[in-house]
């Protein structure tokens, strides 16, 4: 963390396009008692890493509760990497940096944890953390743990585009996940991993661009800090009943005013991403969830078909 405070110069920047101002008081440079015991009782834990030529990525690893530990205040170790056919496996090397996301549904509680990867073995990683701090229970759709699937029996199915899975799989997300980087000389920088929700349709689908409206949250603007410096980015959607993961690579935008923006309920600014890779995993994901119960701040969310 910078000496003078936790955010880098995007960040401090988004912050005054966006008119607000943060002292970030949640973000410490270690985890408190009360994150460490939480990252243990998870069954899966979200990840944002860099491939070998600087792309975001974003993935989940699942395992059984107690695969994430903390030896330490500043330490994770981790039981679990990606399976072969993820395209983030390459990215779990030592010294890479690593976002971290750790997501309850059950509870709505989420925290993240950034640092860098400190050593990789057969069955896992560790992590070095550099930042630690919790996110509020907006937009977060509560679900519940349903009975595991099969291993997966279909292939991954690369991506230049969006193909008609994909495309039906992000028209009923009600949840997905944002991967982006700051630019490398940045002193707070690293990766980081976030989450984005609202109701099924708050992702408008034009061709192989996504518009993602960003609702009110907690004014640290770390994904949009990021984009500033470097506007690489990824996105990663799941579907909770299926399995099925949808990884994408892509190069994003912000639109900070107009006329768009009133069109949609809630929306503060919008983010656009250019899908230039992708990856669909079906039933990637061992782990299954019950329908959502809807957030009471995603149901004062619009939807893009409404505003249309």
């Amino acid at each position: 963390m910078r000496p003078d405070g936790p955010f880098h110069a995007g960040e401090l920047a988004a912050q005054a396009l966006a008119g607000v101002a943060s002292r970030g008081a949640g973000i410490r440079d270690f985890m408190p008692d009360q994150h460490r015991i939480f990252f243990g009782q998870l069954p899966w834990l979200f990840a944002g890493v860099l491939d070998r030529n600087g792309w975001p990525l974003a993935t989940v690893l699942a395992a059984a509760p107690g695969f994430v530990a903390s030896p330490t205040q500043k330490t994770l170790s981790i039981a679990a990497l990606p399976s072969s056919d993820d395209p983030a496996l390459d990215a779990f090397r030592v010294g890479g940096p690593i976002g971290l996301l750790g997501l309850e549904f059950e509870t709505r509680r989420r925290n993240r944890a950034n640092g860098w990867i400190e050593t990789v073995v057969a069955g896992g990683f560790a992590v070095s953390v550099t930042q630690s701090f919790g996110n509020c229970a907006k937009y977060i759709q509560a679900r519940n743990r349903a009975q595991d699937g099969a291993v997966p029996a279909a292939s991954p199915v690369g991506l230049s585009g969006l193909d008609a899975e994909a495309r039906a799989l992000i028209a009923e997300a009600d949840t997905l996940f944002i991967a982006s980087t700051a630019a490398p000389d940045s002193e707070a920088g690293g990766v980081d991993v976030s989450h984005r929700g609202g109701r099924p349709g708050f992702v408008r689908i034009d061709g192989d661009t996504l518009t993602i409206p960003d609702f009110a949250g907690n004014n640290y603007f770390n994904t949009f800090g990021n984009l500033l410096q470097q506007p690489r980015a990824a996105l990663l959607f799941v579907d909770f009943a299926a399995g099925t993961l949808l990884q994408l690579q892509g190069v994003a935008e912000t639109v900070w005013r107009g006329a768009e923006l009133a069109r949609l309920d809630g929306a503060e600014r919008l983010l656009r991403f250019h899908i230039g890779e992708g990856w669909r995993r079906p039933q990637a994901l061992r782990l299954r969830w019950s329908a959502p119960e809807y957030a009471p701040t995603t149901l004062q969310t619009g939807l893009w078909p409404a505003a249309a």
